[in-house]
Formats: structure tokens, C-alpha cells, sequence
């Protein structure tokens, strides 16, 4: 096994482009893979292109008249009433060109970032272009087309027969990957989420902890809206060390979506980049605890561009490599060309001001309730445990 890190990209995952308007926008690839050149951060070498995924892969997860349904609106060949029935033609996820080309790239980016961990040419591998995390078997949800994260723990399953750790930072449930595995006892998903009382999907719920052979192996922490990064990295550091110990995993898959940060204008959350230092830093440590270093990392979502995604991301790929200079300023070069471009002012540092946002009047209320959370959704394990050595 060698201690390398793949960083899977090319150009043509900035495909996944439902329109000009759309919030799912894929030029934040291109803005952190920028901010890591510009730290000389990214050797080539480590670039390793996306390969298309087969039917034969999607259909891993995905129903064969689902695919077909994709592939004709992508070229403009499906009725607005069939589409519908697909999820496709909504305004969460419009049809483009070429859809199932591009949704296929990104399932397939991820499919390569499996291959080059479980076959040992690298340590860790990151695909950014992923963590469609809310896609079905037979529908599209949520601007996401195919399940890549969905797919590719299958594709584990079956080709490497690896017990998969799957952990989800995103502001959203991760409801797609969840149902995919209910029933599943060698896939254990962890979510940490905001409530879905108020947020898109509705649903991660406590009480959601899987069905037959895999229940007990679904664990979901719903914090409440305007929680902050001490009450979040609580529950986050707890759950994640605690489902690791307790299901013993043989490879992490991380979903890393960056849309808890306060910036962020789909979500009601009020992190900062103090959660995402730490977010990889964890999933660091439990991949080399329990996987022999196994760590998969997908991106997810993320829908301030410019001044919450570019940071967030590069400190993935930073901590796989165990490079430490995300600290103190960006680089001038790198502000200096993006901010003629962007529609904001850009952050100057990696961290954000301890005065980023005024005093959250709840706070006392919102870290009792998420608390209270943490401890219902981990009960079974702690319970377990304390029956075995008590």
C-alpha cells in the first residue's frame, strides 16, 4: 500500500450544469483547484482523470427504465409528463444536454477514486465532482441525476466485499445513500444534518436506524437551525468516533458537502471554517484507526461558491496530504484574479472572523436540544457498550 493521494478531475465534470441560474454550480471546481495551484499543493501527477461509468454500474443501484428516461431527456427525446415521473424537468433538476453523459462522469469519478484506494496505488482519493447524495433508484431528487456515493458503496460491496463507513457532513440529510442500504448490515451511513422540520429533504430523523439485517446500522444527527461550530463539532467528534468503533469499518467514504457554513443561502445553519478543518482531520484519523488508512472523499453540496466551497474543499485535500499551510492569508494571486470576477467580496484568510455574524440569541436552548439529539441517536451503542462491561 502506498501513502499517495489521488485527486480524480478534468474539465468535463463542469458538464453537471442544470443552467446559468442554477444553484448547484460546478465552476467551484475550478475555484479550489485553483486556490490549491496557487499554494503549489496539487502536483499533476496526483490528477487522475474520471472514467465514464457503465450501465452496468449505474444499474448497481439504478433501475434500467430510470437510466433509459435519463438518457432520452438529455437529448431532448422525453415527454414533459414522463420526465416527471422521473424527478426530471423540476426546478430542483431541470433537463440539460447530454445529462446522462455527465451525470455518468461524475458516478464514474467516484468509481475511480474507489478503485485507486481498494487497489492500493493511493492511500486516499478525493472525487469533488460527487456526493449526489439525495438521487434514487428510479429518480432524480434534489439537483442530483445519479447517486454516485450510492453506486460506488456498492461497488464495493460487490467487488471488494469491504464493510463501507459512510459519513455525510452535508447541511442535507443523505437520504439517497440511506434508503439505498436500509436493510443492509455491511454499510453503516452516519448524517449529521440540519433538521429537515425546516430543510430539503424532510427526513434523517432519530428514529430512521435502518430495517431487518441492517438495523441498527443507520444513525442520523438532525441539529437544530442556527447551530454553531462548538454545539456541531460536539455532536460530529462523538458520532463519528463512536459509529467507528462500533461497526468497525474496512474503508471510509466521506460526503463532504459545505453548506452548513453561515454563508451558505440554502441552509440555516451557522458554522464556520472551523468545521471544516476539522471535518477531514477526523475522518483522517478514523480511516487510519480502523481502514488501514482507506478514505474515500466525495464532494457534495455547497452553494456559496466563492467564499465558503474553495476553502472548505482545499482543506480536504490538504489534510490528505498532510500539508499545513492553510493558515493566514489566501494568496494574492489568487484574490487578486477571482475577485474581479466574483459577485462578493472574497474572504482574505483561511479562517473567518470571530465576529463573522451577530450573537445567535438561542444559542443556550439550540446546544441543550442538539445535546439531547446526540444522545438518542448514539443510545443503542452506548447502552451496548455499557451492558458489555458493566
Amino acid at each position: 500500500m502506498t501513502d499517495s493521494c489521488a485527486f480524480v478531475f478534468s474539465e468535463e465534470l463542469l458538464n453537471y450544469k442544470f443552467s446559468t441560474h442554477h444553484p448547484f454550480n460546478q465552476f467551484r471546481l475550478k475555484l479550489t483547484i485553483d486556490l490549491l495551484n496557487k499554494i503549489d499543493a496539487l502536483d499533476p501527477m496526483q490528477i487522475i482523470p474520471p472514467r465514464m461509468a457503465t450501465d452496468e454500474e449505474l444499474m448497481l443501484i439504478h433501475d434500467p427504465a430510470f437510466i433509459e428516461a435519463v438518457k432520452k431527456a438529455g437529448n431532448g427525446k422525453l415527454s414533459k409528463e414522463v420526465a416527471e415521473n422521473y424527478g426530471l424537468g423540476t426546478e430542483d433538476t431541470p433537463i440539460f444536454s447530454n445529462m446522462h453523459e455527465a451525470s455518468s462522469l461524475l458516478v464514474g469519478g467516484t468509481l475511480t477514486a474507489v478503485d485507486q484506494v481498494m487497489t492500493g496505488k493511493a492511500l486516499h482519493a478525493v472525487n469533488l465532482g460527487g456526493g449526489l447524495h439525495h438521487g434514487f433508484r428510479g429518480k432524480a431528487s434534489g439537483f442530483c441525476v445519479y447517486n454516485d456515493s450510492s453506486v460506488a458503496i456498492k461497488y464495493l460491496l460487490e467487488k471488494y466485499q469491504a464493510r463501507v463507513l459512510y459519513v455525510d457532513t452535508d447541511a442535507h440529510h443523505g437520504d439517497g445513500v440511506q434508503w439505498s442500504f436500509y436493510d443492509e448490515p455491511n454499510v453503516c451511513t452516519l448524517s449529521i444534518h440540519e433538521t429537515g422540520r425546516y430543510l430539503f429533504p424532510g427526513t434523517g430523523n432519530i428514529n430512521e436506524r435502518g430495517q431487518g439485517a441492517g438495523y441498527g446500522y443507520s444513525f442520523n444527527i438532525p441539529v437544530d437551525a442556527f447551530t454553531e461550530d462548538e454545539s456541531w463539532l460536539h455532536a460530529y467528534t462523538h458520532a463519528i468516533r463512536e459509529v467507528a468503533d462500533f461497526f468497525k469499518p474496512d474503508v471510509i467514504l466521506t460526503q463532504n458537502g459545505a453548506d452548513s457554513h453561515y454563508y451558505d443561502p440554502l441552509t440555516h445553519l451557522s458554522a464556520t471554517m472551523k468545521i471544516y478543518r476539522e471535518i477531514p482531520k477526523l475522518a483522517h484519523e478514523i480511516a487510519h484507526q480502523y481502514c488501514g488508512g482507506r478514505w474515500i472523499a466525495v464532494g457534495g453540496g455547497g452553494y456559496d461558491i466563492w467564499r465558503v466551497v474553495p476553502r472548505a474543499w482545499a482543506m480536504i485535500w490538504l489534510e490528505m496530504t498532510e500539508n499545513r499551510i492553510c493558515y493566514g492569508s489566501l494568496p494574492a494571486d489568487w484574490l487578486e484574479y477571482w475577485q474581479k470576477k466574483s459577485p462578493v467580496e472574497l474572504p482574505k484568510e483561511w479562517d473567518d472572523p470571530e465576529n463573522l455574524y451577530p450573537p445567535i440569541p438561542r444559542k443556550p436552548e439550540i446546544t441543550e436540544k442538539n445535546l439531547n439529539t446526540l444522545e438518542k441517536a448514539l443510545y443503542p451503542i452506548r447502552s451496548q457498550k455499557k451492558s458489555e462491561t458493566g
